[in-house]
């Protein structure tokens, strides 16, 4: 088993579920965290069955508390954190006359604010370690208009701008930063009836979960910045 340890947000369901059975089934350590503890104790029970190491933490990463104490636990535990996988999101699908304040804030704390708080969390140590690898799972609504997509758009794109100005600061201690955009994906983010009707053209998450290793286990001196994923048809 490789001794490389791979934090994955968001990883209850979706596309950050099958980047943890990627990574694991690859031989990485993984620590998968959520908010939802059930699925997550599962989630690490399947890996765990299969032979492999993994740990489950809840972790509300809007939380700046609640970052920096899993941080803790992790380095406790494995003294290491080698690859951080920012997937956890969320969205309000509502035009922005109809977005409320509140839609606002739970958009932009998970999306941009928890990303930002768990880059923070794990880059001291990655400089000193002088190497590291940051994984955003962003989406082409940072750099693409769509409907009904207005706050969420504006949280991906802050992450992007957010993730191009840390790659600028950190590459020189050897850290990488790669934003990977995907267009649809078949997840729990959208309702029922779109994923039925749409299901066919929709890439699965284990398309997703294929690319984050891929540009994992890229060689050391490749970084591969941005990685832009459609459905072979375009958006919807």
């Amino acid at each position: 088993m490789n001794n490389k340890v791979v934090w994955v947000t968001g990883a209850s369901t979706g596309i950050g579920k099958e980047i943890a059975m990627a990574f694991s089934r690859a031989g990485y350590i993984v620590v998968v965290t959520g908010r939802r503890k059930s699925r997550l104790v599962n989630l690490a029970g399947e890996i765990k069955f299969a032979g492999r190491e993994a740990s489950a933490l809840v972790c509300n990463v809007a939380s700046e508390r609640s970052v920096q104490s899993t941080t803790k636990r992790i380095l406790e535990k494995y003294g290491r954190i080698d690859c951080l996988i920012n997937n956890a999101g969320v969205t309000v699908f509502k035009s922005l006359l109809e977005t409320k304040v509140m839609d606002y804030d739970y958009v932009m704390d998970i999306n941009l604010r928890g990303a930002f708080l768990c880059m923070k969390s794990v880059l001291n140590k990655m400089v000193k370690m002088k190497k590291g690898h940051i994984i955003n799972i962003l989406s082409v609504a940072a750099n693409t208009v769509l409907d009904n997509s207005a706050i969420y758009a504006c949280s991906k794109a802050g992450l992007l701008a957010l993730s191009n100005s840390a790659r600028k600061e950190v590459r020189k201690y050897n850290i990488k930063i790669t934003n990977i955009l995907p267009g649809a994906v078949e997840t729990a983010m959208w309702d029922a009836r779109t994923r039925q009707k749409y299901k066919n053209r929709m890439m699965n998450p284990e398309d997703v979960a294929a690319m984050a290793l891929k540009v994992f286990e890229m060689p050391k001196k490749v970084m591969v910045e941005d990685i832009i994923m459609r459905p072979q048809k375009g958006d919807l």
